[in-house]
């Protein structure tokens, strides 16, 4: 009996591991920047399997490793050695929401080759030359506070918290290269976040906005 309740324990283990290593994952949102969509504390499951093998699309909510010091030095939180190993080994094998402080969280506003623009003469964010409207932004946010006229690089993309008055995403950290620093490799997004599971009274999935992207065309150069 004992021995058959740890093989079933570490299948279960083993599959959690290999759940989270390749297909989804568990965060926590540790700041108001991706507010409303996304409160600080709630937890959402990322699929992994995006960029590859499904594609990317604007307006897809991404959690990406941290691109060049946009977040300042994680805070260890204080356990005990019992504790801390228990917590570490729970978040390895993908039963507790990862807390590592070295990921963000924002949403793709522009694909490689895209000409982002903020803002136009309605004080509208434009995509290769198509005004949006973005029903997810925060109440009584503009779309920018900073102007800019960007186009993002080959394999990178543009990300903007959906607080915008309240979110250090592409903008702040490209320091005029047009698009060239503010910009996040394709290769440290980790994946897209569908649903929120927790708290209960918060759960919802994550729309990608597919009316607010819709008549923006593809790229003419890449």
């Amino acid at each position: 009996m004992l021995r058959e309740s740890v093989i079933v324990v570490v299948l279960a283990l083993l599959l959690s591991l290999i759940v989270k290593t390749w297909l989804m994952q568990a965060f926590y949102i540790p700041s108001g920047s991706m507010n409303n969509t996304l409160i600080k504390g709630d937890r959402v499951i990322v699929n992994k399997l995006v960029p590859s093998p499904i594609t990317l699309k604007r307006g897809d909510v991404i959690v990406f490793e941290d691109p060049d010091h946009w977040l300042p030095a994680p805070i260890t939180p204080q356990r005990s050695r019992f504790t801390d190993a228990l917590n570490s080994t729970l978040t390895f094998v993908g039963l507790l929401p990862s807390d590592e402080g070295n990921h963000l969280i924002k949403r793709v506003m522009g694909l490689p080759g895209d000409h982002v623009v903020c803002c136009n003469n309605n004080k509208r964010l434009t995509i290769n030359g198509v005004a949006l409207s973005e029903p997810y932004l925060f109440p009584g946010d503009v779309p920018s506070q900073e102007t800019f006229n960007i186009t993002v690089p080959a394999g990178r993309v543009w990300v903007m918290g959906d607080h915008r008055s309240d979110s250090g995403d592409s903008r702040p950290h490209d320091e005029n290269t047009g698009g060239a620093k503010g910009s996040v490799p394709e290769s440290l997004i980790v994946g897209r976040a569908i649903t929120v599971v927790w708290p209960f009274e918060h759960w919802a999935w994550l729309s990608d906005s597919p009316a607010t992207f819709a008549g923006v065309p593809n790229a003419t150069a890449k």
